[in-house]
């Protein structure tokens, strides 16, 4: 089985696990997160390529973490994760991504999210349930962090945190390529 295959049997699975306890119908769910019954009924069935916005959507209403509906078993107590092991769940046309590292466990789990800007790009962010957190951490150039429609230049050395509630987006700023660390806080159980 290739590795697609398997990581897309691994979503389905998880996804179908999450719903199932948060009592969801596929029509239901599909109807708070946006999400045609067509496109769930074949994610579940381990088929198609949902998009980063979907895969968000979904972890939003199941109040689950990105990661819990792509990873598998907990593989032992410490996890080291390097950056290069991680696919990009978004690039952008002039070369900027985010990898989602890992997400803690417990009853209110931590995304931990690497994230390189490129000056002038940008990813918008619809947004999320209430009671998400966002922290952003610049570690190398510069980027603008828009909250509501508010800008707030962040720089190396800086961290920001907000709401993940209202919309929002990251640009990279300046001349040089903006590093980031962003964790996501989620709250517990479902939306």
């Amino acid at each position: 089985m290739t590795e697609t295959a398997a990581a897309l049997r691994t979503l389905a699975h998880n996804v179908r696990s999450a719903r199932t306890r948060a009592g969801l119908s596929l029509d239901e769910l599909g109807r708070r997160a946006k999400v045609s019954k067509g496109a769930l009924v074949g994610l579940e069935r381990a088929q198609g390529n949902p998009n980063f916005a979907t895969l968000v959507r979904l972890a939003d209403t199941l109040g689950v973490s990105v990661s819990a509906l792509m990873e598998g078993p907990a593989e032992g107590r410490v996890r080291v994760v390097s950056a290069d092991a991680v696919m990009p769940l978004w690039a952008g046309e002039l070369g900027s991504e985010a990898r989602l590292m890992l997400t803690t466990s417990g009853p209110a789990p931590v995304e931990v999210w690497r994230w390189r800007l490129e000056p002038g790009e940008e990813y918008p962010s619809h947004p999320h349930q209430a009671g998400v957190v966002e922290t952003v951490s610049v570690t190398a150039g510069r980027m603008v962090l828009v909250v509501d429609g508010t800008e707030y230049p962040v720089e190396a050395t800086q961290t920001a945190t907000f709401d993940g509630d209202v919309p929002h987006t990251y640009r990279g700023a300046g001349h040089e390529t903006c590093h980031l660390i962003m964790t996501v806080h989620l709250p517990s159980g479902p939306a």
